[in-house]
């Protein structure tokens, strides 16, 4: 299992929801152990090349997995902050999220949760939900910043193609 980059199409593709909780749980210390290695808060299944809905995280309080995750609810307020993302390696950039998100998801045994999500937790899920959906944060982003950013998303892009020869 290894990050995939910038320019994989699994990376802009819509996720399928999970129904197999065990093979969520067969990977999920794989998935951490990446996450952590690369010093990351968050990595979503289609970061490793895997095209279901979950997500690994670690806002400070311990690992957690999240599975089929909807935003039942959020804050009408938004809060602008730094971004970056383990498949965009190197690109920071300001993003606006709301600042609190209800979460429905269920975990790695398929129960259901409900939880409020705050502050810098609520930005990591969102950003790690948007992957499930094949978005990602630059996609946020004004049009000239993102033009801004062309270049190095160009040279992530020829790094991913050296990789896979």
């Amino acid at each position: 299992m290894k990050i995939r980059l910038f320019g994989d199409p699994i990376l802009r593709k819509k996720s399928r929801i999970v129904e197999d909780f065990e093979y969520v749980r067969s990977i999920r210390d794989e998935m951490l152990k990446i996450m952590y290695l690369e010093d990351g808060v968050g990595l979503a299944a289609p970061q490793i090349g895997v095209s279901l809905r979950f997500f690994a995280m670690d806002d400070g309080n311990g690992p957690l997995i999240i599975i089929n995750p909807e935003i039942i609810e959020h804050s009408n307020e938004k809060e602008l902050g730094e971004e970056g993302c383990l498949s965009l390696p190197g690109i920071f950039a300001d993003v606006n999220r709301y600042k609190w998100v209800k979460l429905k998801y269920q975990d790695e045994y398929g129960n259901v949760h409900e939880r409020l999500f705050e502050g810098y937790s609520a930005r990591i899920v969102q950003h790690e939900r948007d992957h499930l959906d094949g978005i990602l944060f630059i996609d946020h982003l004004p049009s000239n910043i993102r033009k801004q950013l062309s270049p190095e998303l160009t040279k992530i892009m020829r790094m991913r193609l050296e990789e896979t020869k």
